[in-house]
């Protein structure tokens, strides 16, 4: 009988090489992801990801990476999206990420029992000023810390019309 056994190097070897590959993208502006501790989001603890835009005249999409495990009990994420623009001023969203069909099945890209999702955040703005913004992503669920989250972040990338 055949057995394969797993190795963890060659896994991480394989994910990075995938990755690696799938990021080969020349409209990429930006892009950031970052763990959760002990995949357990509390929501006193933003995740912060600071961009120097430099382009005010091209059209960008902005997605929100996240990244749940198969144990994730909801099939939706709810999160607060602060901007910090380069003239102080901060704006606050509120968006909903759908993370299972309504039959509970994942959506996003799996491997195992680890969902990868990418969801559209802001389609083809324009940043109003030239600058360092800050994009801080907050969990907005009801539960305290909220498990099952592995990782999240921000993607920017000029809109390829």
């Amino acid at each position: 009988m055949f057995s394969v056994k797993f190795k963890p190097v060659l896994f991480s070897a394989i994910i990075f090489c995938a990755v690696l590959f799938v990021s080969c993208n020349g409209n990429r502006v930006f892009e950031e992801n970052k763990e959760i501790a002990k995949n357990n989001w509390d929501y006193n603890t933003p995740l912060s990801f600071k961009v120097n835009i430099t382009d005010t005249v091209a059209q960008h999409n902005m997605y929100i990476n996240v990244r749940n495990a198969g144990f994730y009990r909801f099939s939706n994420l709810f999160l607060f999206i602060n901007t910090h623009l380069p003239n102080g001023i901060t704006t606050r969203d509120t968006v909903e990420i759908t993370l299972a069909s309504p039959e509970g099945k994942w959506l996003g890209d799996g491997l195992g029992d680890i969902y990868d999702n990418r969801y559209l955040f802001r389609k083809q703005f324009k940043f109003p000023m030239a600058g360092d913004y800050t994009f801080d992503l907050i969990q907005a669920m009801r539960v305290n810390p909220l498990p099952g989250i592995m990782d999240a972040g921000v993607r920017i990338e000029k809109d390829g019309k």
